[in-house]
């Protein structure tokens, strides 16, 4: 009975907290699903909705459509209040702060009536590499090929009709944020993904805006892309987790509840990317700290206590939310290939008539990689579905092939893909190791996590060090803004919190947090290794299958 009454005092007072606005609303637009998650006192989840949809390959560019966009968010949103009110028998019509994330870097270009001028151009496109390698040279420090900068610069160099137009840029957070607030803002570390940015000063580096300016101004006679307003000019403006980023107009409320029960005036946070939400999910924002996110693409956060030695190409060179520097290892390819196999076993026990849940076939494939060989059996899997720069392939092609000798069983097949989905970020993390970045401790995230003690286990394996996995492992992004709304709340109408952000973490959210310790396996090392070797020298082999195997669209093109 006693039980049963703490039960209902909690539900009470959960329910006087989302009825007063003492919550926070995180919104994350991932590569394949848009997440609400909305957090109470602690920043404890308390409700979700969620909205599947997939980029698209538009003439050779890979892109989302705005009114997907918007379609998605509404959808998203509406799943998150229905599971409120059907939990907690309360529709929220306010929350204390909300705020916006998503899949950094890319190109989203404006013209002088906030017209959209080219369709977005996500992180996931490899047609930037001229721009990239003279940005890059020029500025002494890394334009990976999915920045913006390197996208407008490589607009200008093909003579883009779209480019002397161009009045302002941003990223897909950034947008979405713009639309619901009328605020041009980005938060640091997105901003660290269009141009670089000084951690000194947390803003866009001086020298580097100059350098650009007088790159455009010297394209010989070409005045219309000369004319271009300077370069600081087009970007949006820089801050710091806990700003003050503006409220939800009423026009952006109605932007994501045409219901008009979400009322206008909820405060925001600054907007922020993916791998800023998944540093403060995993409470990896201090020095010596890092945090791998696997998704669609997969990257590795490590927090540095000091600038590197040397410009390196497998590294991009961010910031945390609050401004620290942060180097990062981003492989176009991540988890999708894992998960095609997986449907395509579903597939395979529904024509036996044994259908199964999608997300049961999933797990019992990736739970059979623990019975693999340890160095997965001498099969050999890539999973390029795009370009990948640190292995320095401009397109992808998933492949799969083995020696005759090789064995091939379902849990060997399982190890490879899984294995697959780690290799490149593994041969990123080891000029980290050359460069001697100290780390104390390694989190993970993302939905390939949810299934406890496999892609852990193999990601140990691949890193050579301990990964840790808490319970809020597969909320993701999401929950990482809602946190940084959150954090935006405690300012109390302040400009900024008093207290900063890594302290808050530790005090607020994480205190009691449970996490999950996996030491690397002597044995799986040993395989992985093994499998490493077999994989850096396949790449000849997808190199080939890249040459030789067109996608159905340049078919098309050249048809």
């Amino acid at each position: 009975m006693a039980e049963r009454q703490d039960d209902a005092a909690g539900l009470t007072g959960l329910r006087e907290a989302i009825e007063q606005g003492r919550t926070a609303l995180g919104i994350e637009l991932g590569s394949t699903r848009i997440k609400a998650c909305l957090v109470g006192p602690g920043s404890a989840p308390l409700a979700s909705g969620s909205h599947d949809w997939e980029n698209q390959l538009v003439d050779g560019v890979w892109t989302y459509s705005l009114d997907a966009v918007w379609s998605g968010l509404r959808d998203a949103v509406a799943g998150l209040l229905d599971d409120v009110e059907r939990q907690y028998g309360v529709r929220p019509t306010t929350f204390g702060a909300m705020g916006v994330s998503a899949m950094m870097h890319g190109y989203l270009a404006f013209g002088e009536a906030d017209e959209l001028l080219v369709p977005f151009r996500t992180w996931r496109n490899t047609s930037t590499e001229r721009a990239a390698v003279e940005l890059t040279s020029l500025f002494g420090y890394n334009i990976p090929l999915r920045w913006s900068v390197a996208h407008l610069y490589q607009a200008i160099l093909d003579e883009e009709p779209h480019a002397p137009r161009v009045r302002h840029l941003t990223t897909l957070a950034g947008y979405v944020h713009w639309r619901l607030t009328g605020q041009q803002v980005l938060g640091v570390g997105d901003a660290s993904g269009m141009f670089p940015v000084d951690a000194a000063t947390t803003d866009y580096d001086a020298r580097m805006l100059a350098q650009f300016d007088e790159l455009v101004a010297g394209r010989g006679t070409d005045a219309d892309v000369a004319a271009l307003p300077a370069v600081a000019d087009l970007l949006p403006r820089v801050l710091p987790a806990g700003a003050d980023a503006g409220a939800l107009t009423e026009e952006g409320a109605a932007l994501l509840d045409p219901t008009g029960t979400l009322r206008p005036g909820i405060p925001l946070c600054p907007p922020e990317g993916d791998a800023g939400t998944g540093m403060v999910a995993t409470n990896s924002v201090a020095p010596r700290t890092g945090n791998v996110s696997a998704g669609t693409s997969i990257f590795a956060m490590v927090v540095l206590e000091r600038p590197l030695e040397r410009v390196h190409e497998e590294l991009d060179l961010v910031t945390t939310p609050a401004g620290d520097l942060v180097a990062m290892v981003h492989c176009n390819n991540g988890a999708s290939e894992l998960g095609a196999w997986a449907e395509v076993f579903g597939q395979f026990a529904a024509a036996l008539g044994q259908p199964a849940d999608p997300g049961a076939v999933f797990e019992a494939f990736l739970r059979s990689a623990l019975d693999g060989d340890a160095d997965g059996g001498g099969l050999l899997a890539y999973n390029y579905l795009s370009g990948e720069p640190i292995t320095h392939l401009e397109a992808g092609r998933p492949l799969f092939t083995r020696t005759p000798d090789s064995r091939l069983t379902l849990a060997n097949f399982a190890r490879t893909q899984v294995y697959s989905a780690f290799g490149t970020l593994s041969l990123g993390m080891r000029v980290l190791a050359e460069e001697q970045v100290g780390l104390d401790a390694m989190f993970a995230h993302g939905g390939m996590f949810k299934t406890q003690g496999v892609a852990q286990r193999l990601l140990a394996a691949a890193l050579g060090a301990p990964v840790a996995v808490g319970r809020t492992a597969g909320e993701g992004g999401a929950w990482g803004i809602a946190v940084l709304a959150a954090y935006r709340a405690a300012a109390q109408g302040a400009p900024a919190p008093a207290q900063d952000l890594g302290a808050w973490l530790a005090a607020e959210v994480f205190a009691d947090a449970e996490l999950d310790v996996v030491e690397p396996d002597a044995g799986d090392v040993a395989g992985f290794t093994a499998f490493l070797e077999r994989y850096s020298a396949g790449l000849a082999i997808e190199r080939a299958a890249v040459a030789a195997l067109r996608t159905r669209e340049t078919t098309q093109e050249n048809d």
